[in-house]
Parts: structure tokens; C-alpha cells; sequence
């Protein structure tokens, strides 16, 4: 696999666990969850900036921000008893459907 991938995987991981802690944070009034938010995203957007050196802006965008939804969602309903309606699951399966689509058709993604 391409570092820029690894790279991406792993921005897109980060990113995921930023938002989960910003949940946990209480708005930023619980110390730990906010360091932990903090730190990943940081480490997220770094890693995307290396990503970014190979993949087009719109292109690794449009990956980072939809895995990053698709994961929180899911960890929002794990975790948090977060419900959503069967027009959320569609639109989140859109989102797949859609990264796929980039994936595997788009010439304008490095592979």
C-alpha cells in the first residue's frame, strides 16, 4: 500500500478519535477528553498535509471527511446510544457508495 494511504488511514483514525473525545469532553470542561481531542487532531491534519503531497485536495477530502463521518456515526451509535433513522443509515451508505465510486473509477485519485 502507498504511504500516502497509510497516511491517510491513519489522519482518518486520528480525526475519529479527536471527534469521540470532543464528545467526551463536555464542550471542553473535562481535562483529559480535551487533551486527547486536541492532540489527535492535530496529529489528523498533519498527516493529511502528507497525504497531501501526492493525492488531490478534493480527492483525499472528500475520503478523509466521509470515512470520518461513517466512522463516527458508527461510534456515535456504539458508544454514545446515538439512534439513527433508516434516511441517516441511506445517506451514511451514500457516503460509502460515493468514496467507492472515487476509489474505484476516478482517475484523479493516486493509487
Amino acid at each position: 500500500m502507498p504511504m500516502h494511504y497509510i497516511y491517510l488511514i491513519i489522519a482518518i483514525i486520528t480525526e475519529t478519535i479527536g471527534t469521540t473525545a470532543l464528545q467526551a469532553s463536555a464542550q471542553f470542561t473535562r481535562f483529559w477528553p480535551s487533551v486527547l481531542c486536541v492532540i489527535t487532531y492535530a496529529a489528523s491534519f498533519y498527516l493529511l498535509a502528507l497525504a497531501l503531497k501526492v493525492m488531490p485536495v478534493g480527492i483525499l477530502y472528500a475520503i478523509w471527511s466521509g470515512l470520518g463521518i461513517v466512522l463516527i456515526a458508527l461510534i456515535g451509535y456504539i458508544v454514545f446510544g446515538q439512534k439513527l433513522d433508516m434516511p441517516a443509515v441511506l445517506g451514511i451508505a451514500l457516503i460509502l457508495v460515493g468514496i467507492l465510486v472515487i476509489h474505484l473509477f476516478s482517475n484523479a485519485a493516486t493509487h
